[in-house]
């Protein structure tokens, strides 16, 4: 196996929106997984591949973007997580990075790149029933594991989502949030956070 890169979480400019909680500020982690229709190298995932590196790039300049799981490769292809969720496909691919807020993740998932790849995962993924996405927010400094994103995704699919994990649908504030609109209920994302098909 290829050792993963840890590498250290970039520094995020602190400003008075920066969320605090005796004294830590908290960032939001971010889990999503695709069971494959095919092997990584096959010829129907050969796009897939290619859009790597690129949409990665854009994810590692956008505003708000921490640190995203990867190996020496650049990217999270080689890491083996989530094999217990693979139901009968070719495997199963993981992808987990940090933000310093919901709306930059959503800024990134939503932006043209990402949407380009998003329009043709069916071509390359299985459609699942259950969460393949989870959010969950973590003290600035910490660097989230598979082993936790495993836990917040079968919490997210056995219980839905609360403040302990939830999706770009329904969030959550950090804990201890104060300052305007709900600080302990859900969060209803804007329409325009909507997924293309």
């Amino acid at each position: 196996g290829r050792a993963l890169v840890q590498a250290a979480t970039s520094a995020v400019a602190h400003d008075p929106g920066d969320w605090q909680h005796d004294g830590v500020d908290y960032l939001l982690a971010q889990v999503n997984i695709a069971r494959m229709r095919e092997p990584l190298d096959s010829p129907r995932l050969a796009d897939f591949v290619a859009a790597l590196d690129p949409v990665n790039a854009v994810a590692d300049a956008a505003p708000g973007f921490v640190w995203r799981l990867q190996t020496e490769d650049g990217n999270a292809t080689a890491v083996h997580a989530f094999e217990w969720d693979r139901a009968g496909s070719a495997g199963v691919l993981v992808n987990m990075s940090v933000w310093d807020s919901v709306e930059a993740l959503a800024a990134y998932v939503y932006s043209d790149a990402h949407r380009q790849v998003l329009r043709r995962r069916r071509e390359w993924f299985e459609r699942m029933a259950e969460a393949q996405t989870a959010l969950w927010w973590i003290p600035r400094g910490h660097i989230p594991t598979t082993d936790e994103a495993e836990e917040r995704v079968i919490h997210l699919r056995e219980f839905g989502p609360t403040a302990y994990v939830f999706t770009l649908k329904e969030h959550f504030r950090p804990p201890d949030a104060t300052g305007p609109g709900p600080v302990r209920g859900p969060i209803r994302s804007p329409e325009e956070w909507t997924c293309p098909a």
